[in-house]
């Protein structure tokens, strides 16, 4: 009798040890299928585009990436042949001669005047290329750098700007010759990276790829100093003086470059 009791146990034993990974294995089984779902269900905005919410917050598109409409070249009542609306992106057409130029290109800026403002873009540079982002511009008789801030964009890893300035001042993100981007993470050539720059009442905050990299004020006595130990005031005696209003503009300096997802909101 002993040994039946024993061989009835050893069956149960192994009926609840059969049931239990059939059960273990359905819910892992669960688990793989709700990652996929979620996967599937992840949607990104497309570019060129405002979310409802961004629309809510006072967002504007500055670029539909279909057409130039709004652009137009610096101290030119058209937009320039040297750039062209291609694949939703506002592209640059290298010259492969650098700031010497080829056929008509030159910087090109947004035809409105912005004040205080949040700005968000997207660039991407092609190998050896240098570019920028210029903000509260003048068009005056000098050229657009002559007269306003840049958020450099450039290659780091070939241009040999990275290693010219002070302090990397002269590396992507940074205010040109001027301010360093700390951290420097900008992204390898071909590659989109996201900027954002804060204008507000003197307040200028550059951010890169979700961090803020550098911060300072204009019109103080620091940024006068700040501006009288780099290279502008040999060109433009008056470069510190930076307009309280002004144009927001893209630089052609004879290398590819493409921008696209560009929006404003206005503080």
């Amino acid at each position: 009798m002993k040994l039946k009791y024993l061989f009835v146990l050893i069956a149960l034993i192994s009926f609840v040890s059969f049931t239990g990974c059939k059960s273990g294995n359905k819910g892992e089984n669960k688990s793989e299928k709700s990652e996929k779902v979620t996967e599937k269900t992840v949607e990104t905005t497309p570019p060129n585009t405002l979310t409802p919410e961004e629309k809510k917050e006072g967002w504007v598109l500055l670029f539909d990436g279909k057409t130039p409409n709004g652009w137009r070249g610096y101290n030119k009542d058209h937009f320039p042949s040297g750039w062209e609306v291609v694949d939703g992106t506002l592209h640059c057409k290298g010259s492969g001669r650098g700031e010497a130029g080829g056929q008509e290109g030159g910087d090109i800026i947004y035809d409105k005047k912005f004040k205080n403002f949040d700005l968000k873009l997207e660039w991407k540079i092609s190998e050896g290329g240098n570019s920028g982002i210029f903000y509260l511009a003048r068009e005056t008789d000098k050229p657009i750098w002559a007269t306003a801030p840049e958020m450099q964009v450039l290659d780091n890893e070939r241009h040999p700007d990275a290693k010219l300035g002070k302090d990397g001042n002269r590396q992507a993100g940074s205010l040109y010759d001027l301010i360093p981007a700390k951290p420097q993470n900008a992204k390898p050539a071909g590659q989109w990276n996201q900027v954002e720059i804060i204008v507000y009442r003197g307040t200028v905050v550059h951010k890169m790829n979700g961090e803020t990299v550098l911060e300072y004020h204009l019109w103080t006595p620091e940024w006068d100093s700040l501006v009288a130990h780099s290279k502008f005031p040999k060109y433009n005696p008056d470069w510190a003086k930076v307009a309280e209003e002004g144009y927001f503009g893209l630089q052609d300096h004879g290398d590819d470059v493409w921008y696209r997802n560009i929006k404003i909101k206005e503080l």
